[in-house]
């Protein structure tokens, strides 16, 4: 039997176990960031490796489009929409099946790095970047994501020093019991988050907010990082509290940092690529803004928001 996780969601179909997993397809698919979030804590699904966060790099693509005002050609994976003309003006159609795959590798100073999501322009070449990580257990080994987190970034950064480049990390907020060891914890009987945890907060709210392509390479200009809840009717929502309501790693502060820095650099900063770099604003009465999956961000209107 089919079963749907949010009234306006993706259908998903049940796996031999008894859970729930999206429609098989490798295409980009639109779904809200609870719906992603869900798959990504889910214990049932049938998913292997990448399967968990995929989700979430398609709600991020889908998201730069229609709140980010980037082209839907322009982004990797494609998101399943169209754009078309009316009354002069972009309008943003959803269609499933121009929805695309997989990553884009990029060129790195060292090496290439096929990245999760990436904007690309037309003579210019990656403007935006999102890497997506996603931990599900063993937090006491954070301290390897911490190095390949600096070397991704530091590698692409040399290449593209004006590339605006985001990081996002979700981890499941496992709490600690009986059937829970230890190294899986990540919030503590009394409800503090696990020690690991907290350092791996601190060393990222460092190698975050690079606000000009001269500094520091190694640094990004957005960190998000969520945990999020696993169970009962609370699953796929962020845990509140963490990080502090002061941190630069508030989720929902990540989207509107890549995309001021964006505006920074490639439109306020460069006039005569204007015409190529411009964010695109949706005509009110695109069929997109009709799903309630868009009232989760603000859509990018013309006329201002």
């Amino acid at each position: 039997m089919p079963s749907r996780l949010a009234s306006c969601g993706t259908a998903w179909t049940r796996c031999d176990n008894g859970g729930t997993i999206p429609d098989p397809s490798p295409r980009c698919r639109w779904l809200g960031l609870r719906e992603a979030l869900s798959v990504f804590v889910s214990r049932e699904l049938t998913y292997q490796s990448s399967g968990h966060i995929k989700p979430l790099h398609w709600h991020v693509a889908c998201r730069l489009a229609i709140e980010g005002g980037f082209h839907p050609d322009e982004i990797t994976p494609r998101p399943p929409l169209v754009v078309s003309r009316r009354d002069g003006l972009p309008a943003l159609e959803f269609q499933q099946s121009a929805g695309g795959t997989g990553e884009r590798t990029v060129l790195g100073a060292l090496k290439t790095k096929a990245v999760d999501v990436v904007v690309s322009k037309e003579g210019i070449g990656p403007v935006l970047a999102v890497s997506i990580k996603g931990t599900l257990n063993a937090f006491r080994n954070l301290t390897n994501r911490m190095e390949e987190a600096v070397g991704d970034c530091t590698n692409l950064h040399i290449a593209y020093p004006a590339l605006v480049y985001g990081f996002l990390h979700v981890m499941r907020a496992t709490k600690a019991g009986r059937a829970v060891s230890p190294n899986d914890v990540a919030v503590e009987r009394g409800g503090q988050i696990c020690e690991a945890i907290l350092r791996y907060h601190d060393v990222l709210a460092r190698l975050a907010g690079r606000a000009d392509l001269r500094n520091e390479s190694s640094r990004y200009e957005a960190v998000a990082l969520a945990l999020v809840q696993p169970d009962g009717r609370s699953a796929g929502r962020l845990l509140p509290g963490f990080p502090p309501a002061d941190s630069p790693l508030l989720l929902e502060d990540f989207f509107a940092r890549i995309y001021r820095q964006y505006d920074q650099r490639f439109v306020y900063s460069a006039p005569a690529l204007q015409s190529v770099t411009r964010r695109l604003e949706w005509h009110r009465q695109s069929s997109v803004l009709r799903d309630c999956r868009a009232a989760e961000y603000r859509p990018r209107l013309a006329g201002g928001t």
